[in-house]
C-alpha cells in the first residue's frame, strides 16, 4: 500500500466513524474539510471504498428512497450507496489512531492525524505532536546548515526563498510547542480536578490554546521538504 492510499483509507474510516455517507458526500468532505485532499477524484476514492468493504471494515447499504428517486429522476443514475463503518472497521481505525510512529509525523500524514485529534486520546496527541516537533527541528537544523554552506552561491531572491521556508518551519515549531504545553496543562488540570471521579482519559480537543493570538500554520505550507 502506498503512503497516500494509506492516508486516504485513514481519512475515509475517520469520516465514516462520524456518520455513514454516500460516496459523493465523502468526496465533498475530503475536498472541503481535509485540505490535503483538495484535488481528490472519484477514480481514487471508489477503489479505496471497495477495498475497505472487502476487508470487512465498511458495509454498503441502499440510500434513502426519496434521495435515490430524486437522483434517478435528475440524472438517470443508479441508486446511491451509503457506506457505514462496521465494528471491525471502528476497531481498526482506533488502532490506527493509537499509532505514534514516524509516519504520523510526516507532512501529509500529520495533517490528517491532526484533523482527527478530536477522536484521539490525549497521550497519543502529545506523542504525535512531540514527534512532529522533533522532525521539524531536525529539518530546521539541516536547512540552517545548508544555508550557511551555500549562501555565497545564491542570489538575493533564492536566499529570500530559503529564509521564507525556514520561517515557515520555525512558525510551525512554535505552534506545536504551544499545543504540547496546552495538552500537558489540560492533563494536569484533569488530574487535579476533584470532580473527575472516573479517572479516564479524555478525547476532547481541550488541548487547544485558549488565546491563540493569530492563525495556526498550515503544515502543508512547508516548502522546505
Amino acid at each position: 500500500m502506498s503512503r497516500r492510499s494509506g492516508i486516504l483509507e485513514f481519512a475515509v474510516l475517520g469520516l465514516l466513524r462520524e456518520s455513514p455517507m454516500h460516496g459523493y458526500e465523502l468526496r465533498k468532505r475530503l475536498n472541503t474539510s481535509l485540505g490535503v485532499f483538495r484535488a481528490f477524484s472519484y477514480g481514487s476514492l471508489y477503489p479505496c471504498l471497495k477495498t475497505l468493504v472487502g476487508q470487512g471494515w465498511l458495509t454498503e447499504e441502499p440510500g434513502n428512497a426519496a434521495d435515490d428517486a430524486l437522483a434517478a429522476t435528475l440524472a438517470g443514475r443508479r441508486a446511491k450507496i451509503v457506506y457505514r463503518l462496521t465494528a471491525e472497521g471502528k476497531e481498526h481505525f482506533e488502532e490506527l489512531l493509537a499509532q505514534t510512529g514516524p509516519d504520523s509525523w510526516e507532512d501529509e500524514h500529520f495533517t490528517m492525524r491532526f484533523a482527527f485529534f478530536g477522536q484521539t486520546s490525549r497521550d497519543v496527541r502529545v506523542r504525535v505532536l512531540e514527534g512532529r516537533r522533533s522532525r521539524l527541528e531536525e529539518r530546521l537544523e539541516k536547512m540552517r546548515t545548508s544555508l550557511a554552506r551555500t549562501r555565497e552561491r545564491f542570489d538575493d531572491y533564492t536566499l529570500e526563498l530559503q529564509r521564507h521556508g525556514m520561517e515557515s518551519v520555525e512558525r510551525e515549531v512554535r505552534w506545536l510547542t504551544e499545543l504540547i504545553e496546552s495538552e500537558r496543562a489540560g492533563k494536569d488540570q484533569r488530574r487535579s480536578d476533584p470532580d473527575d471521579s472516573a479517572g479516564t482519559e479524555s478525547h476532547e480537543t481541550g488541548g487547544l490554546p485558549r488565546d491563540r493570538g493569530g492563525t495556526r500554520p498550515d503544515p502543508s505550507d512547508d516548502t522546505s521538504s
